[in-house]
């Protein structure tokens, strides 16, 4: 049986803690940021946790079982 290949896009986008939960950016802080408040551009730039109904869906792409 073959390897099973890790999702190119989904090792770009996460990365583990030492604890092991999953870190995630958050959205909407690449472009169009005139219209945004300086309050949410600040708060946009602090990376976040995965949720946990999601977990499960991000190590599957990660290949981590």
């Amino acid at each position: 049986m073959p390897k099973v290949k890790t999702n190119s896009g989904a090792k770009k986008r996460f990365a583990l803690t030492g604890t092991g939960k999953i870190k995630r950016h958050h959205a909407y802080h690449s472009h169009i940021l005139t219209k945004k408040t300086k309050k949410q551009k600040r708060n946009l730039v602090h990376d976040d946790i995965v949720v946990t109904a999601n977990t499960k869906q991000v190590r599957d792409l990660l290949c981590m079982r």
